[in-house]
Formats: C-alpha cells, sequence, structure tokens
C-alpha cells in the first residue's frame, strides 16, 4: 500500500508538504511544488486519505491530552490548564494516562490519530532510551502529516512545538538557597536515573553545589513518586550519611520522604530539613509546608494548547521559569558567607 510518506521521498518534498497539497490544508504551498507532489501521488497510484482531509480541514474540536500520572497532582494541574484553555477555543479534552510507559505513550497518540483528534498534547518527560525518543518522533510525524497538531510540556523534540520548564535552572536557584541557609552537607531523592526530568533536576542541584564549592549531596535514586519518595529516604535514613538538608526532585517524593522521616522519629526541619520541586497546592498545607521550586503548571497547559493551534513550519520552544518557594520545611543554620551565594 502505498503512503503518505512514499509520496513524499518520491517529490522530494518533506512530509508535511506531501500533507498539504493531498490533505486539504488550508497552508499555502507553491504551485511548482504543489504539481510536483500530485504528479508524484499520481505515479505511485497514492489514494488520498479522508481522515486526514478531515484532520486538515480542522473539522474535529477534539484535544487529546496525553498524561503520564493521574494521580499526581502536577499533571492534574497541568490538565486544568489545558482543559479551561480548550473550553475558551470551544473544544473538548480526551483525558488519556500513559502509567509512566512509553510504549503505551506511543500507541495512545496512534489512537488519536485514529480518533481523529485536532490537537495531541502530550505532558510528561523524555526517557534517555533513544530508540523509544525515535519511535515516539515517528508516530507524531505520521500524526501532523494527517493534519494533526501537536505540542510537548517536558524536553523538546525536534519539530515540535514544546513548553519546557527550566529544571536544571530550577534545581540550580534551589542549591544556592539552601545554601544561603547554612546547609553544607546535601542528600538527592534522584529518582530514576532514566527520566530526563529527574536527572536535570539532580544534575542542575549536584552542579550548583560544586559551584559554590560544597562537597556532592549523597544521590539515592528510585521512583518518581510517593512511594519512591519514602523508600529512597528510609534508604538515607539506614545509611547515615549525616545531610543536614534532603532534595527530592519532585513535591510527591517529597511527601513520601516527610512520611519516612515521621515513621522513624526524624523532625522536619528542626533534625532535617527538606525541599521538592514543582509546588503542587497540597503540599503548601503540609506540617511543615514544603519549600519547592515553584512552576506556573495550569499555564503551562494552556500555552502548549495554544501552542498546537498556532503552530507553524518551525517549531517553538517556550522556555518556563521556576521560582524558589522557601518555608518552614527548610530550617536556618549559620549564615553562609556572601561569596559563597552567588
Amino acid at each position: 500500500m502505498v503512503t503518505l510518506e512514499d509520496v513524499a521521498k518520491e517529490a522530494g518534498v518533506s512530509l508535511a508538504t506531501a500533507s498539504r497539497v493531498l490533505n486539504g490544508s488550508t497552508r499555502q504551498v507553491g504551485a511548482a511544488m504543489r504539481a510536483r507532489v500530485e504528479s508524484a501521488a499520481n505515479r505511485l497510484g497514492y489514494r488520498v486519505d479522508a481522515t486526514a482531509q478531515t484532520l486538515a480541514r480542522g473539522a474535529s474540536n477534539v484535544v487529546g491530552l496525553v498524561v503520564q500520572d493521574l494521580t499526581d497532582h502536577y499533571f492534574a494541574t497541568i490538565a486544568d490548564g489545558v482543559i479551561r484553555s480548550a473550553d475558551l477555543h470551544g473544544m473538548v479534552v480526551t483525558l488519556t494516562t500513559t502509567f509512566r510507559d512509553p510504549e503505551r505513550e506511543i500507541a495512545q497518540i496512534a489512537t488519536l490519530r485514529a480518533q481523529r483528534a485536532r490537537v495531541v498534547v502530550i505532558a510528561g518527560s523524555r526517557v534517555s532510551d533513544e530508540r523509544m525518543v525515535r519511535r515516539l518522533s515517528d508516530e507524531l510525524d505520521f500524526y501532523r502529516a494527517s493534519g494533526g497538531r501537536v505540542a510537548l510540556i517536558g524536553q523538546s523534540l525536534g519539530g515540535v512545538d514544546t513548553v519546557a520548564p527550566m529544571n536544571r535552572d530550577g534545581a540550580d536557584r534551589l542549591a544556592r538557597a539552601l545554601a544561603a541557609q547554612g546547609h553544607r552537607r546535601f542528600a538527592v531523592l534522584a529518582g530514576p536515573p532514566a527520566l530526563l526530568t529527574a536527572v536535570d533536576r539532580s544534575e542542575g542541584f549536584t552542579l550548583a553545589l560544586a559551584a559554590l564549592g560544597l562537597p556532592p549531596p549523597l544521590v539515592l535514586h528510585g521512583g518518581f513518586d510517593r512511594d519512591g519518595g519514602h523508600a529512597t529516604a528510609l534508604e538515607l535514613l539506614d545509611l547515615g550519611a549525616g545531610a543536614t538538608c534532603v532534595f527530592a526532585v519532585n513535591d510527591v517524593m517529597a511527601v513520601g520522604a516527610l512520611a519516612a522521616f515521621r515513621e522513624r522519629g526524624v523532625r522536619v526541619p528542626e533534625d532535617l530539613s527538606l525541599a521538592g520541586f514543582d509546588d503542587i497546592s497540597p503540599l503548601r498545607d503540609t506540617v511543615p509546608p514544603l519549600t519547592t521550586v515553584r512552576l506556573p503548571l495550569a499555564e503551562m497547559g494552556a500555552m502548549a494548547l495554544d501552542l498546537a493551534l498556532t503552530s507553524g513550519d518551525t517549531a517553538r520552544v517556550e522556555l518556563v521559569p521556576g521560582k524558589v518557594i522557601l518555608r518552614s520545611s527548610v530550617a536556618a543554620l549559620a549564615p553562609a558567607p556572601p561569596d559563597l551565594v552567588t
């Protein structure tokens, strides 16, 4: 069966250009290039996909939102932003979760393409497996070639509009703020070693400590959820490493760590300070309230949908900085010298 990709290769044009010519897109294609594509399609006997034409004309009002974990308030808040923005555009959202499985993520995009979703927004970290990233990229290319529009929230992927939280920068700023509170010995509950968001946050924190001339933190890997934080916090206590401050690379891990410390009779912040990342709203009411890095999660969801709906030939990456929020889960020790915190 002849595919649109075959036609694009025969005509010597991109998959997107071939789609615009053959699937009824409203975007303009030059007459000479249009003729090349149509000629190639005739030579190969390509049959136009009616589903693709429907997508290209924008007939569908469905937004497919793919998140990694609905039980995590990080994704729930992003979803709220996407849904509110979709409502303003007169669109409806189909929400699905990958359960942090990259294979499931790819399959869900294929399903949304078959269901003729007009837009797909994908929220969540990429993994360091290049094969999986390539397969995801290929699936998104097929979807966009059929007229669909895509935006990511997380790490950028070639050719796709992306809302990219500045994870390394936020972790760097947090490390410096904690050092300014007088802390010198740190531990990092670093999440999975193949999850790029966890890697960026852990490395950003560690490199900032090195730049300040402080010892490297003890780094412990585990799950990127509440149970992962709980397990790695217990491991930390068993090691007796002597850290005065613990950084969990997301807030839900910090909640698990807080529970583990409480079980062992370790008081936060009297015995051990604790910080997270994301500033998900329920954790502002923990006891003690959690020091963290705030990301504007709902705004990120709305921004991603707006990027997808206004997508053009050049992919855009919108960088989103984090803001350090100091709360009472971190105790101030001896103040740091002025030249340490820069």
